[in-house]
């Protein structure tokens, strides 16, 4: 899900958001249900939570801005009642125009029922889809390209003789990424893109209810049974009568998941596609010491997503791996700050080398990616502030060079670093001794199969056509047009 105010792209990489859904055979308390398992997603999305529980074809909803814990209270899980459906998202943080228009999930009234609606992705046809719809006489109320994803549904419903049926006349039309998760008055729909460009999956708890989440760790926190992945292309449908798959669009386009889940996104303790999170940024340590071996002293990790890279990089290259920092766990990730000095700040706050450790050593720091250079940079100079003698850093992911239009809100190229300047220049301005970067060339061994990978942010190609000049329209004040 994405909503495109014109700056903020320049602020901060945006990470994907969160979809969960469950369908009970027996009227529950599903609210409690959700509100946990999107606590187990919450590091996909930080800005805003909700929860539609459906009993029966009535709906009840609860959104708000915040995190998970903020938004919910247990008097409000209350309100919500007990169901056979619910469905609920977690949206990362923006800056720029009101976002609590486009809280998840969206509910939709329709001329045959109701929809509750859950994304995570971005199309890139987004707006000739709205323009079409607009004309047609349909009234958006959001920014998001979500909403086009629920009109384009809805008027395929009222041709198709079921909501299942509509969704895969919808897939017909939508381009990009969407990992849906979808409540109609008795059923609960999950449906990934051809490409697979986000992570969706199934489990099943032991009453005989089934799960669909983002990532496995959502499964695992409400006790349910991981039992696959959705496939690219797929639609399954729970009801009264059980579980069903529609795969006709399934292997009409290449795989093409988003490496940046595995390198950055996903918790270290979920399985998307099959394959290991924590086992994938092990496997980009390894190649990083293969690549860019350095003498050294100590092996050290910038937390989270770094610490697993690190372990990785110790291992092939028989340094000694150890904890430098230690994290202050009740503040959100630094790019969640609108300003670059509210960011550093938040480095400050959010991170401190531990000196003991590092003072005085020759350091390999392994980080998941440098976009612009600045978080970068100011946690390098609170190693130097340690005493640290020499910072070789090693970088679990290519240079960032192209804007990601699948849901991961990358920089335009213009604000990448790696655009503008040489790996030795940004050595320099970052202040490191060395720096060295996964081989583009490796990444597509991080699982140790081939998953098929998107690379696109780092150089690799676009596998579909991408929008022009459009990533900000929905926010613009739009003229007529004929």
């Amino acid at each position: 899900m994405r909503d495109t105010a014109p700056s903020r792209a320049k602020h901060h990489i945006r990470e994907e958001c969160g979809v969960f859904g469950v369908f009970s055979p027996c009227r529950r308390d599903l609210a409690s249900l959700a509100y946990y398992g999107l606590f187990a997603l919450q590091h996909r999305g930080q800005e805003s939570a909700g929860i539609v529980v459906n009993d029966d074809g009535v709906f009840a909803d609860h959104r708000g801005a915040g995190l998970v814990n903020e938004v919910f209270s247990p008097e409000t899980i209350s309100t919500l009642g007990p169901g056979n459906i619910a469905v609920g998202h977690v949206r990362y943080a923006t800056t720029g125009s009101d976002s609590r228009r486009n809280i998840q999930p969206l509910l939709i009234n329709h001329y045959k029922g109701r929809m509750a609606l859950s994304h995570n992705g971005n199309l890139t046809n987004a707006w000739e889809l709205r323009r079409a719809l607009e004309k047609e006489g349909c009234l958006f109320h959001t920014t998001t390209d979500s909403e086009v994803i629920a009109y384009t549904i809805v008027r395929s419903r009222l041709r198709c003789p079921s909501m299942e049926a509509a969704v895969a006349d919808a897939m017909d039309m939508l381009e990009g990424a969407y990992s849906l998760v979808i409540a109609s008055p008795a059923k609960l729909i999950a449906a990934r893109d051809i490409h697979g460009f986000r992570p969706l999956c199934m489990g099943t708890l032991s009453d005989g209810s089934t799960v669909f989440a983002s990532e496995s760790c959502a499964l695992d926190a409400v006790g349910a049974a991981l039992v696959r992945d959705i496939d690219p292309g797929e639609i399954v449908t729970v009801d009264a009568q059980g579980v069903h798959s529609d795969r006709k669009h399934c292997g009409t386009a290449p795989r093409r998941g988003c490496v940046f889940e595995y390198i950055y996104f996903a918790r270290p303790d979920s399985v998307i596609d099959g394959a290991s999170v924590c086992y994938a940024r092990q496997r980009a340590g390894e190649l990083l010491a293969a690549a860019h071996s350095v003498a050294a002293d100590v092996v050290i990790g910038v937390p989270d997503s770094g610490l697993d890279a690190a372990i990785g990089y110790a291992r092939a290259s028989g340094i000694p791996y150890a904890i430098g920092f230690t994290k202050n766990k009740y503040i959100g990730r630094s790019f969640i700050a609108p300003t670059q000095d509210e960011r550093e700040t938040a480095v400050n706050v959010k991170l401190n080398p531990i000196r003991a450790v590092v003072e005085g050593k020759r350091l390999v720091l392994i980080d998941d990616s440098i976009v612009r250079g600045t978080t970068c940079r100011h946690t390098i100079s609170l190693l130097r502030a340690a005493g640290v003698r020499e910072i070789h850093m090693r970088v679990s992911a290519p240079p960032f060079v192209a804007p990601c239009y699948y849901g991961t809100d990358i920089d335009t190229s213009e604000n990448l670093i790696a655009n503008h300047h040489s790996v030795e220049e940004i050595a320099a301005i970052i202040g490191v001794d060395s720096l060295g970067y996964l081989p583009l060339e490796d990444v597509v061994r991080l699982t140790g199969r081939d998953t098929g990978f998107c690379t696109a942010c780092f150089g690799g190609g676009y596998p579909t056509a991408v929008p022009t000049g459009q990533k900000d329209r929905f926010e613009k004040k739009i003229h007529d047009e004929e």
